[in-house]
């Protein structure tokens, strides 16, 4: 394989020439990626690794059709949207297409990963200013995750979606008694980052309802869970049924498989109220022939192999598998997701649902051994989440939980040793070096001991975009 420089080398030039702020996947022990093919990466020594979390790549890596596609546009000309060319009016029409009718007008942007880059945006992004210097303005309002394992409301609550939806409902009437007006409500059709929470079942109707009472629009955010991850649906809202349809959507990453390409689809009305406000969009990169014409191959390849139907398929038989290892596992909690989206959520304890944020970060390094790539996410960095391109198999589902099912087995049976050890001789000097052997057990995670933990995901902020909590903009 060739390479430019050896990894010692990439590690040192990456931290001469880089910003200090770009973290890597697994900081203690990054893996220096050259190629990649479908599911599968490769290091500079040829070793493949099974890919589980890269939702970007969703058509598989370096997809040839994807490939053919790039090249073939770019061979012909790549210019911006100011010239007529055929491919952005193409691709906004298959887009339409895929959406409810009054969602028909697109805007093209380059980037689909839009949280943290600009301060307009780190604004509405608890998941950045709860973590930064920066403290939530007066015009922002964070809202309850409607989370039903580990939030406000639970499984055993009567009517979570309404509990949660009516803390939506109090914000608005606090912000009107401010004196304040709402702009907008937007949230992740599920959310990723923040522990891969699927809110319960008419949530967003009922939000939606508040909402728009107020004045404002619902923009769903689908940059990480659409064009057919969910298996039964092509986008993450239309699986909470046919009467909640978004005013705004919003998407990216997944939709040029790896080419920057990402795109803001609304209603007419809203649309021209955009233009009669006298400001013109343009973006030099977004919706550019070449942009396009990767866009349209993703969506052909989704259709052509099936792999809608592939994630339904494979995420139902993934969950299956999981659900025996949450029976089997005590430091499995919950397991949750649809499709190929699907989140383990990590406890010490069942019963007071105590976060296993250590435990996730040890198991997500010994994966990495076995050649498998995870990651950690959420607020505790507790929930191993899983969304892997969309041409994963069976067979890999199968592999990966059985490398899972191994490292789950020794790590409980070694904490299982030590709290029998604990009840049998709970002296001073037992306790201590009980502690120091757990410390030794769960040293992959915590090698990089000075960086801020609650920055790091697999030793970085691994997403710039997903949000922790529903928020309201007014």
């Amino acid at each position: 394989m060739c390479e430019l420089y050896s990894k010692r080398d990439t590690l040192a030039l990456r931290k001469k020439h880089i910003g200090p702020s770009c973290k890597v996947f697994f900081a203690s022990d990054p893996i220096k990626i050259v190629r990649a093919q479908r599911q599968y990466m490769f290091d500079e020594n040829g070793e493949q690794y099974l890919d589980c979390i890269n939702n970007v790549a969703h058509v598989g890596h370096c997809h040839p059709g994807v490939v053919k596609a790039a090249l073939k546009q770019m061979e012909l000309l790549n210019t911006n949207s100011r010239f007529l060319h055929d491919n952005i009016v193409e691709y906004a029409k298959r887009l339409s297409a895929t959406l409810p009718e009054k969602l028909s007008v697109c805007y093209f942007t380059n980037s689909g990963a839009y949280h943290g880059h600009l301060s307009s945006l780190i604004e509405i992004s608890p998941y950045k200013f709860q973590k930064g210097k920066d403290v939530k303005k007066e015009f922002v309002h964070v809202a309850p995750t409607p989370d039903t394992y580990r939030g406000k409301y639970r499984e055993d609550h009567a009517d979570p979606a309404s509990a949660y939806a009516d803390e939506v409902k109090k914000i608005i009437e606090d912000a009107h008694n401010s004196g304040r007006k709402i702009a907008a409500f937007i949230a992740e059709s599920m959310q990723s980052c923040g522990g891969q929470i699927i809110p319960p079942a008419g949530y967003f109707q009922k939000v939606a309802e508040y909402v728009h009472g107020a004045g404002g629009v619902f923009i769903a955010d689908e940059v990480q869970v659409g064009f057919g991850r969910v298996g039964k649906h092509f986008w993450s809202f239309q699986m909470y049924g046919e009467d909640f349809v978004p005013d705004i959507v919003t998407m990216g990453k997944p939709m040029g498989n790896g080419h920057p390409v990402a795109c803001v689809v609304t209603t007419k009305e809203i649309a021209e109220a955009f233009s009669s406000s006298g400001m013109e969009y343009f973006n030099t990169y977004g919706g550019n022939p070449v942009s396009c014409a990767v866009g349209l191959a993703v969506l052909d390849i989704i259709e052509n192999e099936d792999l809608q139907g592939n994630a339904k398929r494979v995420g139902n038989y993934l969950t299956e598998l999981l659900k025996k290892q949450k029976a089997k596992h005590t430091l499995i909690g919950d397991i949750r997701g649809i499709g190929l989206f699907i989140g383990i959520d990590l406890v010490k304890d069942h019963l007071k649902r105590t976060p296993a944020t250590a435990e996730a970060q040890h198991i997500i390094y010994k994966m990495k051994e076995k050649r498998v790539l995870l990651s950690a996410d959420g607020p505790h960095r507790n929930v191993l989440k899983i969304k892997p391109p969309m041409c994963f198999t069976e067979e890999d589902a199968k592999f990966m939980v059985d490398q899972l099912d191994r490292i789950l087995t020794v790590l409980e049976e070694a904490m299982g040793t030590k709290t029998e050890s604990v009840t049998l001789e709970n002296t001073p000097c037992k306790t201590k070096m009980l502690k120091e052997a757990h410390i030794e057990l769960l040293r992959d995670s915590t090698t990089d001991s000075k960086e801020n933990p609650s920055r790091k995901r697999n030793g970085m902020c691994t997403d710039t975009h997903s949000l922790l909590s529903k928020r309201l903009k007014t």
